[in-house]
């Protein structure tokens, strides 16, 4: 990764200020080649330093990553174990790069299920990046959108039970600050590689007028190029949140 430098900021008539992506493809891309699966996610690591290079250079404020979803126990023992392996080498690896590019590095999702060594790991490179302001880097991790919300709506019946408030109380904005990353701009675009074309359970709150960007690119060959392609699809779309296309020009020419 190289030295901070100053973000091309305005290269394009519409940045995303926050970029939401699901990494798909390390899986097929290992075995369109005839390698084990472990490789590809290795690969598909490399892809992740490329994105957050891209990130700091365009002037990106947030980039959240779906790295291990809540589905993905599912996976046979040995992958989720390669899985958890590599994600604790990797992160040793880059903490100490990311902080010094003056990224903010940030976990969500139910950490409990992972060996204690890790969850003090993401701990600590929370602590150390806390204070970095280039670039927020959010990871999901044991992350699904439905348990986001069943967390965040305990909470609030929590809260209720211990008369602290009233059921009416609660409305869109009181459970939205209950949710993970509440306190970031909800993600302007949405990346998913691999040639599927679905949410898959991540951010289903946060998402819900989000732009869409599909690609048939595996992440393992998910480059700057590629990213490129992403911000100027992105740029070139009216962003009306409800109103007409009129109105939307309108307040651009105010």
């Amino acid at each position: 990764m190289e030295p901070p430098r100053t973000p091309r900021r305005g290269t394009r008539q519409q940045l995303p200020r926050h970029v939401a992506i699901i990494m798909d493809g390390n899986g097929r891309w290992a075995r369109r080649r005839g390698l084990p699966r472990a490789l590809g996610h290795r690969e598909g690591v490399k892809a992740v330093r490329r994105t957050v290079e891209a990130c700091l250079d365009t002037g990106v404020e947030v980039l959240t990553l779906f790295a291990f979803s809540s589905e993905n126990w599912r996976r046979p023992a040995t992958e989720v174990g390669l899985l958890m392996d590599l994600f604790l080498r990797t992160l040793r690896k880059e903490i100490t790069r990311l902080h010094r590019n003056g990224v903010r590095l940030r976990f969500i999702g139910d950490r409990r299920a992972f060996p204690q060594r890790l969850q003090e790991l993401m701990q600590e490179a929370e602590r150390q990046t806390a204070d970095n302001e280039r670039l927020t880097l959010v990871v999901a991790v044991n992350y699904g959108g439905r348990w986001d919300m069943a967390e965040a709506a305990r909470r609030l019946a929590a809260r209720v039970a211990a008369g602290e408030m009233a059921a009416d109380d609660i409305d869109v904005e009181t459970l939205q600050r209950e949710l993970s990353i509440h306190d970031l701009p909800e993600p302007d675009l949405f990346i998913r590689t691999g040639g599927e074309q679905r949410i898959s359970n991540f951010l289903l709150w946060q998402l819900a007028y989000t732009e869409l960007y599909f690609t048939d690119l595996l992440w393992p060959d998910f480059d700057r190029a590629a990213f490129d392609e992403a911000l100027d699809s992105f740029a070139g779309r009216q962003r009306r949140f409800g109103r007409t296309g009129e109105q939307v020009e309108q307040s651009r020419r105010a």
